[in-house]
């Protein structure tokens, strides 16, 4: 049996939507299990989002340091952001955070990863981005605000970020997930091998 995630819906006898938010909203599904029973499945409906793991030509990442209200801490995180307009294509969306969160653009995107953050209670899928040749953005930084105001922003060695990773040191996902990957990858078929930038995402299908 091949090891692969597969699409699959089981029946839904009611849906209701208890909470609209900003950017999210909670759903409450009524599904049919497979020997008939009717559970209540509460969950989060995300817009999805992208990240961007920014390595350098000296072998360091791009991370930034962010106060996350839910978990009250501080976290070192690489560049991300939300979907937000539906359809939207991945790849501009991923380039649009580099540049508004690090002033930074890429030559070079590769698919490194794709994941559901929290399948269990959220829908949220994350594609991230591995971009190479990096360079300073032309024009005027982007005017942040809010939690983005304060914002730390460092590049840091690949092995340190993964010692950190499992010294339980560093913790937001994309972050671990994204430098986990790119290790794997290297120790593998190389960076160059990676999918390209517009593969096919079926969890969050996008406009060329």
């Amino acid at each position: 049996m091949a090891i692969k995630d597969t699409p699959e819906e089981w029946t839904v006898t009611a849906t209701t939507t208890p909470f609209t938010g900003n950017k999210t909203s909670v759903r409450t599904d009524e599904v049919v299990m497979p020997d008939g029973s009717t559970v209540t499945r509460d969950y989060q409906v995300h817009p999805g989002s992208v990240a961007v793991l920014a390595l350098d030509e000296e072998g360091r990442v791009l991370v930034l340091r962010q106060y996350r209200h839910p978990v009250r801490q501080k976290l070192w995180e690489i560049p991300a952001g939300l979907l937000d307009i539906p359809g939207e294509n991945p790849l501009h969306a991923a380039q649009r955070e580099l540049y508004e969160e690090a002033h930074v653009k890429a030559g070079d995107w590769r698919v490194l990863t794709d994941v559901y953050t929290t399948p269990g209670g959220c829908d949220e899928a994350v594609r991230i981005f591995l971009a190479r040749d990096l360079s300073e953005a032309e024009g005027e930084r982007f005017e942040v605000s809010e939690e983005e105001a304060d914002m730390e922003l460092a590049r840091v060695p690949q092995d340190e970020l993964v010692r950190g990773a499992l010294a339980g040191e560093l913790h937001n996902n994309c972050l671990v997930v994204g430098v986990l990957a790119l290790t794997a990858a290297r120790a593998g078929a190389g960076l160059d091998a990676l999918r390209p930038a517009d593969a096919p995402w079926p969890a969050r299908p996008f406009e060329a």
